[in-house]
C-alpha cells in the first residue's frame, strides 16, 4: 500500500482499497497501474486529477475508432462531466485480455475483463436507450458510424435487417443480451475488444 501511495500521489487509504481490487482480480498489474497513471496525467492537460470527454481525443486509436464517441461515453455516468483515475482504470480493464489460465473463483466477483463482462460492455455501446435490447435503429446508428462512406443506405439497412434476422432468436425484431452473446460465441472477443491506451 505504501508503494502504491508513493507512486500514485494524491491518493488516500480508502481509494487504495479500490486499486487492490484490480490487483486481486489480476486484471491490471502494478506496472500497468503506474503506466496508466502516467497516461492519465498526460491526458489531464489542466492537471485537475480528472478527465473530460475531450481529453480522450488525444488517444489516436480511440479518436479514429468509428464508435470512439460511444466508448468515451462509457467512461462517464449520466450527468457526469469528468472521470477520476479509478474510473479510468476500471473502464480500461475491459480492454485487457482475460487470463484464461487463472481458475475461476466462485466467491469472487466476475472480473471486468471476462468474456461475459466484455460482451455486456459491447452490448451497452449498441443499446443506447438502455432498454436491454438492440433495436434496428440502434444497430443502424452503429453501422452508419462504421460503414457510411463505404456502402449505400440501402445496403446498411439490408445489413441491419440480416443481422437482426440471424441473431433474433425470439423474433421480437430486436437483439437481447443473451441473443447478442449467443451470436458472438465463436468470436475472439479478447482480440476484437482491445484498444491500446498506453504509449
Amino acid at each position: 500500500m505504501i508503494w502504491c501511495a508513493a507512486v500514485l500521489p494524491n491518493t488516500n487509504t480508502n481509494s487504495m482499497n479500490r486499486w487492490f481490487s484490480c490487483f486481486l482480480f489480476n486484471i491490471v498489474t502494478p506496472a500497468h497501474i503506474v503506466r496508466l497513471y502516467d497516461r492519465f496525467e498526460a491526458l489531464d492537460k489542466e492537471k485537475t486529477g480528472h478527465l473530460r470527454p475531450q481529453d480522450f481525443g488525444a488517444i489516436n486509436r480511440l479518436a479514429m475508432n468509428p464508435i470512439g464517441d460511444r466508448i468515451i461515453g462509457a467512461f462517464f455516468s449520466p450527468g457526469q462531466e469528468t472521470v477520476d483515475f479509478h474510473s479510468f482504470v476500471r473502464i480500461l480493464a475491459h480492454f485487457r485480455p482475460a487470463d484464461k489460465k487463472r481458475p475461476k473463483d466462485p466467491s469472487m466477483p466476475e472480473p471486468v475483463n471476462s468474456r461475459t463482462s466484455k460482451l455486456k460492455f459491447a452490448f451497452q455501446l449498441y443499446d443506447q436507450d438502455k432498454d436491454g435490447k438492440i433495436s434496428r435503429a440502434e444497430l443502424l446508428q452503429v453501422l452508419r458510424s462504421m460503414l457510411e462512406m463505404q456502402v449505400t443506405e440501402e445496403q446498411l439497412e439490408s445489413i441491419a435487417d440480416r443481422t437482426i434476422q440471424e441473431a433474433d432468436l425470439d423474433k421480437d425484431d430486436a437483439i437481447s443480451f443473451e441473443e447478442f452473446r449467443k451470436s458472438l460465441e465463436k468470436v475472439n472477443i479478447d482480440h476484437k475488444m482491445s484498444i491500446r491506451f498506453l504509449r
